[in-house]
């Protein structure tokens, strides 16, 4: 069985790293955007990583600029941003594409493991559809991801076990990787 720890990426500066690095801890794998209505996610995402990452947890960040050219700027611009302006400590890793011919293997991967569910309810999500429907229309069938900060729960033996859209409450997201953790 095929697990996340199957997979190379390449970190901010460009060097491969095998995700087999991670074995044994839980990890949240998030697509993000420096200028995305959902940005001020890093901050619940922060907090969580100082508060968990003794116990064996890990955030996996992967800059996108698939949606709405939301993630401008190059590797060095998008992590001097982050740890400026949110203080980010975790793993940040080099800008990708999560949709179409070019997405990563990896991201491919966690959306068939967990395919996209809808937003939820409400008119953030209502709107957030609309803007997902429209920019990944140029993505067919490969439209793995709808929106920026989507992210994947994977347990300490590299399984996905959730998915949370950007329009999830934090807490929410928190309340479970707490619960995997044990």
């Amino acid at each position: 069985m095929k697990t996340v720890y199957d997979f190379t990426v390449k970190d901010r500066t460009g060097n491969e790293v095998s995700l087999s690095e991670y074995s044994g801890k839980a990890l949240l794998i998030v697509n993000t955007a420096t200028g995305c209505g959902f940005t001020p996610h890093y901050e619940p995402l922060e907090e969580m990583y100082k508060d968990l990452k003794d116990k064996g947890f890990e955030i996996l960040d992967f800059p996108c600029n698939q949606f709405a050219n939301q993630a401008p700027g190059d590797a060095d611009e998008i992590h001097q941003f982050c740890t400026l302006k949110f203080g980010t400590e975790f793993p940040q890793f080099a800008k990708i594409d999560v949709n179409g011919e070019t997405a990563d293997p990896l991201f491919a991967f966690l959306a068939t493991e967990k395919p996209f569910a809808g937003f939820g309810k409400g008119l953030k999500s209502a709107a957030l559809n609309t803007f997902a429907k429209a920019n990944n229309k140029a993505f067919g069938d490969k439209a793995y991801i709808k929106w920026n900060f989507t992210k994947f729960l994977v347990d300490r033996e590299g399984r996905v076990v959730a998915r949370f859209e950007p329009t999830a409450d934090m807490k929410e997201v928190r309340a479970a990787v707490e619960a995997l953790l044990g």
